[in-house]
């Protein structure tokens, strides 16, 4: 088959469609991924066909930028020549990226979408998602936040309304249904079964949970090898786009400082205002590192939560501690720890002390080791990139596209 995949180009969204395309490629398909400029070299290197994405301002940068929906549709119009080029067999988007679907309901293309961190789409009883809230354990619970489900609806309906009017600028019927930018076709979630809400078949049509699809630029090799090796390993990791100050980093350096554990951080390239982290002696801190090659050898990671960092952790056999910055962090950060793999700590409630705590109950607590090792195990026995490959093979071959292979 010939597939075009469509990205976001935060890392948290192109990382895991380069997994799949690395999967599709692997099965004998031709693969091409339309995401930004800034990933073309990596794209390229793993075999992939690479594809500028449009970029656009959709926040008031010196008074010009665009709403969403109308860089959407600009978006739309420029991806469909592509797609008019390449003729897919299938496309598919990323949750964020709709131009790519777009352009091929025009061509009359089936369209498959990749959610790249747990299903956001609510169901009865769930808290909305991203505030951090637990899933509910008693009827009184589920109840309590059915409360606010006529004011999220109302929030889906004008999402649904918004939708429409790009879509009918384009030349495409209107929808009766909300979340409108996933496909009803196929859904690709790229998380933990065990990290999902149980929910009715109804609240996420066609919906399939694949594990997380973990891709990972090259770095080169930290050497772990300091310290008392006898200790436990603490990476501190954060995020690579929340928490310019460093807030994290400086509470967790000095937090962990003098602790029985031998603590690797990375800045992750980015340089935090002030005066420059103190450095404890059981400390190594780098600019960059590969998480897949460090992790299987730490007992806990400390992370703001983003969504590869984390089930990267679970993948190793880490238990992870939360501390959340921003956005859907909040909710990975209530899920790995309703899930018994990790410890939350709220934002404001970082600082040294309190990552120290953290760091120590998820040292001390081997329920959390023992289950953060059944995930790893988990993602060692199920290949996401594979069952993704093969939903998408049977997606296709459904909507009558040849079932063959390239040799």
């Amino acid at each position: 088959m010939k597939v075009l995949l469509g990205a976001f180009g935060d890392p948290g969204h192109t990382f895991p469609m380069i997994a799949l395309g690395v999967g599709l490629r692997r099965a004998g398909h031709d693969v091409t991924l339309e995401t930004w400029q800034r990933w073309r070299g990596e794209v390229e290197a793993e075999g992939l066909a690479f594809a500028a994405a449009p970029e656009y301002d959709v926040f008031p940068t010196e008074g010009r930028y665009l709403k969403p929906y109308e860089a959407v549709a600009r978006a739309t119009v420029h991806t469909r020549e592509l797609v008019r080029a390449l003729r897919p067999d299938v496309v598919v988007q990323d949750i964020l990226t709709l131009a790519p679907a777009l352009a091929a309901e025009l061509e009359g293309i089936p369209v498959a979408t990749l959610i790249p961190h747990v299903d956001p789409r609510p169901a009865p009883g769930f808290p909305p998602y991203s505030v951090g809230a637990r899933l509910p354990r008693t009827p009184a619970g589920r109840a309590a936040w059915g409360l606010l489900d006529p004011l999220l609806e109302r929030g889906l309906q004008a999402g649904r309304a918004e939708l429409n009017g790009t879509r009918r600028r384009l030349g495409l019927p209107a929808l009766d249904h909300v979340h409108g930018g996933l496909s009803r076709g196929l859904c690709l979630v790229g998380t933990f079964p065990q990290l999902e809400y149980p929910r009715t078949a109804a609240s996420a049509p066609n919906a399939h949970v694949v594990g997380p699809l973990l891709w990972e630029p090259s770095a080169d090799d930290v050497d772990l090898g300091f310290g008392d090796p006898a200790l436990p390993l603490v990476l501190v990791a954060p995020s690579t786009a929340q928490d310019r100050e460093g807030t994290l980093l400086r509470a967790a350096l000095e937090g962990l400082a003098d602790l029985p554990v031998r603590v690797l951080a990375t800045t992750n390239r980015h340089a935090a205002p002030g005066p420059d982290p103190v450095v404890g002696a059981n400390t190594r801190l780098v600019d960059w590192l590969s998480y897949a090659r460090t992790m299987p050898h730490c007992a806990a990671v400390v992370s703001h939560a983003g969504h590869g960092t984390m089930v990267r952790a679970l993948a190793s056999g880490c238990v992870v501690v939360a501390v959340p910055a921003a956005g859907d962090m909040n909710e990975n950060a209530a899920r790995v720890a309703w899930a018994g793999a990790g410890v939350r700590v709220p934002r404001r409630h970082c600082s040294a002390e309190t990552v120290r705590l953290a760091v120590g109950l998820a040292l001390e607590r081997p329920e959390l080791a023992s289950r953060a090792r059944e995930l790893q195990a988990w993602a060692a026995a199920n290949d996401a990139a594979a069952r993704a490959t093969a939903l998408i093979e049977a997606y296709a071959a459904a909507r009558g596209v040849p079932a063959h292979r390239n040799p």
